[in-house]
């Protein structure tokens, strides 16, 4: 028993240190640290939000009775469907997407009540899905949302996710959100994931 922990407190160590030597642009958008019965993967992506023109990506689909008349547009509705690519360019490499709504739902702050999905497209978690919920005060320089879930190889995912307003072009009315989701399952796994 004391050689297994030995054994996982450097294995751990060795992750670290092997995480804190990669430069920025050798870093892949998903590392996953495993240690006993848990595994933590660290997603890293770009959210290209799109709300006008032939290539929206952000529809407002409900308004309420205030919406027009209300500072913080409370009561609105919007439902998104998102690219997230490795990059916060928009050519740059598609591994997700970013499906779900949003609700303005305080009177006197612009904050909104956020139901996000992330379906990963690429890598080894292709198909699987992360789930977010919670307060997402856009004026704030970061955020903090809960990972309530996810589907395949995040099946009872808890974790959370920081999130940053990257770039905004008000002119085309887009805007790149940068991501970084720490994700922990309960499974068992016994390497170093890795891109």
């Amino acid at each position: 028993m004391k050689n297994l922990t030995t054994f996982s407190l450097l294995l751990t160590i060795v992750a670290l240190l092997t995480a804190a030597a990669t430069t920025a642009g050798d870093t892949p958008w998903f590392q996953t640290f495993c240690q006993g019965n848990k595994a933590t993967t660290k997603l890293h992506f770009y959210v290209h939000d799109i709300r006008a023109g032939p290539n929206a990506t952000l529809f407002n689909v409900a308004n309420s009775s205030i919406t027009n008349t209300s500072p913080t547009a409370f009561g609105r509705v919007n439902v998104f469907d998102d690219k997230v690519t490795v990059g916060p360019e928009l050519g740059s490499e598609e591994v997700a997407r970013g499906q779900g709504t949003t609700t303005s739902m305080d009177l006197n702050v612009q904050a909104y009540s956020m139901n996000l999905n992330f379906f990963l497209t690429s890598g080894p978690y292709k198909g699987s899905t992360v789930t977010i919920n919670g307060r997402n005060q856009f004026a704030d320089a970061t955020r903090e949302l809960s990972v309530i879930g996810g589907a395949k190889a995040f099946r009872n995912a808890r974790g959370y996710a920081i999130t940053s307003s990257y770039s905004y072009e008000e002119v085309n009315n887009y805007s790149v959100l940068e991501y970084t989701v720490y994700v922990t399952t309960p499974r068992r796994c016994s390497y170093i994931e890795r891109a």
